[in-house]
């Protein structure tokens, strides 16, 4: 067998094999996390010492145990539900799984942009290491398995992907909003005098334009093609609106009176309040009200559409981000369960994820959530790291302990569904035509040129191969370890 693995392939296993011989076999009984230090940025002068809870020293979990055996799409074996030829969603006591085609309990572990990037440089090493692209999906594919992953997130190549011989679960992210917002710009000359998040301008998204119905329409009917694959665990739509909870005021005091979304937001003001009602008059209950009136605008619109063009697939929500907006508006939320399969988060500012925060998207929404973008950036790996939300750690290893720490914090809510780090590549530093928050930061788990960082994924493959006895020991009477 090991002939027959290629030369990457074996200085991973090397690397693994290596780790865990030097762990003594008492390892386990060290009591408590590991600390480790970390910063915002390459910038900040300040580090900060973290409790890290690690697999090794998690109390009473049995190390050497893994899990039972995997189908084609990731999903164990060893529990069989009902069979719908595509992945859903089922709660099963307290706890949210998806169910991939097969009628197996799966949770998501992925890594969003699994691409070959654009650069010079990255092309002629693509070339040079796999010859063609449809090699490196095989073969890259093939090595994200043997480290415990099950699927691809966001912004992956899902064409070359779902033309594999031997595919792997993927998403699908479609913009309507974002690409409503370019066309919308080129009217202020290409930039707004008051930009915000993502260039919205005013921080508002559009979504009482009539135009943005057409560019509904339009983006979203692309989704046909991909309607009868079983690969396919669902739809994003667009990424990080900034779903601002002071929207109304904004609305009312930032627009001109003539915007169909002045109007739209004037008559639901008037509504609610009164046609005498000044901005002075909003209450707080009056903005979560808004809110997720505003949001139920957007989602209504685009859901209607994707079930129109594919009834097959989960809709995977907008990826919620901002931790002072809409992560702590339970109005959202509840809105967010009535539309979408399962909830998106990019969870960010949070070393470990807190449990009474997560909880409250499985408890406010009635669904089940996925983090679909976080990571750290190791100081090792020769790249400035002076940007990105994820922190900044010293070590490749420190990385891979970071990633156990988090994902068992997951685990613990019963509510998540899955994970994707971002990113499957870091990008060329000396690309200039990258957004330049991606631009010189260590987020991947290949390096630029495609050679992987073997010893995060040590780590990652360890907590990976043990997802499923790891929710089993939380679930379980046994369990020694709670933080709720």
């Amino acid at each position: 067998m090991l002939k027959l693995m290629n030369i990457k392939s074996l200085s991973i296993v090397s690397a693994a094999m290596a780790v865990m011989m030097a762990m003594p076999a008492e390892a386990q009984s060290q009591k408590g996390p590991r600390m480790i230090e970390s910063r915002n940025n390459a910038n900040a002068t300040t580090w900060t010492t973290r409790e890290t809870m690690t697999l090794d020293r998690f109390p009473g979990f049995k190390l050497r145990k893994l899990d039972p055996a995997a189908d084609e799409y990731g999903g164990w074996t060893n529990i069989s539900w009902e069979a719908t030829g595509f992945f859903r969603t089922q709660k099963e006591g307290d706890r949210w799984w998806l169910v991939d085609p097969a009628g197996h309990p799966y949770i998501f572990k992925g890594l969003a942009c699994f691409t070959t990037g654009g650069s010079d440089r990255q092309k002629q090493a693509l070339k040079d290491k796999f010859g063609s692209k449809e090699n490196w999906a095989a073969k890259d594919m093939d090595m994200l398995r043997s480290q415990g992953f099950n699927g691809l997130g966001a912004w992956s190549d899902t064409e070359t992907v779902r033309n594999s011989d031997r595919p792997m679960p993927y998403t699908v992210i479609v913009s309507p909003m974002s690409k409503y917002r370019s066309v919308h710009i080129a009217r202020y000359g290409g930039k707004y005098l008051q930009h915000g998040w993502q260039n919205y301008r005013f921080d508002l998204a559009m979504v009482f334009d009539p135009e943005f119905d057409e560019f509904v329409e339009k983006e979203v009917s692309k989704i046909a093609a991909y309607k009868d694959d079983p690969w396919l665990v669902g739809y994003f739509t667009d990424n990080e609106i900034p779903w601002v909870n002071d929207a109304l005021d904004r609305h009312l005091t930032l627009l001109a009176h003539d915007e169909p979304a002045y109007l739209a937001v004037r008559k639901w003001f008037d509504e609610r309040k009164g046609k005498d009602a000044r901005v002075e008059d909003i209450t707080p209950e009056d903005r979560l009200a808004f809110t997720a009136f505003y949001l139920e605008t957007y989602l209504s619109k685009v859901t209607s559409v994707l079930r129109k063009y594919d009834p097959n697939h989960l809709y995977l929500g907008c990826r919620f981000n901002q931790w002072r907006e809409e992560l702590r508006n339970p109005a959202m939320f509840e809105v967010a369960g009535k539309y979408m399969d399962v909830i998106s988060v990019n969870l960010y500012q949070r070393w470990t994820p807190v449990q009474e925060e997560i909880t409250n998207f499985g408890k406010w929404s009635g669904k089940p959530f996925m983090v679909t973008e976080f990571y750290t950036k190791g100081e090792d790996s020769g790249l400035p790291n002076k940007t990105g939300a994820g922190w900044n750690v010293h070590t490749q290893e420190d990385r891979g302990w970071f990633y156990q720490n988090y994902v068992l914090a997951l685990l613990e809510s019963k509510c998540c569904v899955g994970w994707h780090w971002f990113r499957y590549m870091d990008n060329d530093p000396e690309d200039l035509n990258t957004d330049p928050s991606n631009r010189d930061s260590n987020k991947g788990i290949v390096r630029w040129n495609f050679e992987p960082y073997e010893v995060p994924l040590v780590q990652m493959k360890q907590l990976n191969d043990r997802t499923f006895r790891i929710i089993e020991y939380l679930d379980s009477a046994q369990n020694q370890y709670r933080r709720l």
